[in-house]
């Protein structure tokens, strides 16, 4: 779990540093960039919204939503990434603004792979906990490491 957790943690890194330094857009694109950003957590959403939705229309038996069924599991997985989004929709436009020239290609970048973490995060939650680890520390963690990254540039 530690381990998973860790190279979270490294992706995260890279995240950040793959939007501030290599992904070169103007600043002028930050409105419109900020905007796409969440079209990735928002598709994310909505696919989990609708695959939950589907399993309790299916609902046949008390014990399909006992704890630890799969109906159970997804349940946890949408906390997680309501949590998750959340914390984007609060300190993603603050990171762009702050981090200047930085921020467009810093959200194109948190925006791009929030999906796949999430995925990462829910088979995760169903295969191995490593990966689950993985999953929430590299979202987690990739908002983090902007949000310093944007507060080191906001002060220098």
């Amino acid at each position: 779990m530690l381990g998973g957790g860790v190279l979270g943690a490294l992706w995260a890194f890279g995240v950040v540093w793959v939007g501030a330094t290599q992904i070169d857009l103007p600043i002028f694109s930050l409105t419109p960039t900020l905007l796409v950003a969440f079209l990735g957590p928002g598709l994310v959403l909505a696919v989990m919204i609708f695959g939950s939705a589907l399993q309790r229309l299916r609902l046949d038996t008390p014990t399909e939503n006992a704890r630890g069924s799969a109906r159970d599991i997804n349940t946890e997985v949408l906390r997680s990434t309501l949590e998750q989004t959340i914390l984007a929709l609060c300190l993603w436009p603050a990171i762009g603004f702050l981090a200047a020239d930085d921020g467009p290609g810093l959200l194109v970048a948190l925006g791009f792979t929030y999906p796949i973490v999430r995925f990462a995060h829910w088979l995760g939650y169903h295969f191995s906990l490593s990966l689950r680890s993985f999953g929430f520390s590299a979202t987690f963690f990739a908002t983090v490491f902007a949000l310093i990254w944007a507060v080191g540039i906001w002060f220098t």
